[in-house]
């Protein structure tokens, strides 16, 4: 099962983008580097959570990326 990125960005702004794809029955898959990197002892910018959809997900909320 492929992973495409639909968002990179603050955290703040991931949660509003989580919100909108949920609302569209869309679970995304989150990778927060900033908090990986907390938890790790290294700083990081907070431009750094990422959102990854599935393909078969991707075609529900393409509209919303493009």
């Amino acid at each position: 099962m492929e992973e495409i990125k639909v968002f990179s960005g603050s955290e703040i702004e991931a949660l509003a983008v989580r919100q909108k794809l949920e609302e569209r029955g869309v679970e995304p898959i989150i990778r927060n580097g900033f908090e990986s990197a907390r938890l790790a002892g290294f700083g990081n910018s907070d431009a750094s959570v990422e959102l990854y959809v599935t393909n078969e997900d991707y075609e529900k909320i393409k509209d919303l990326v493009e």
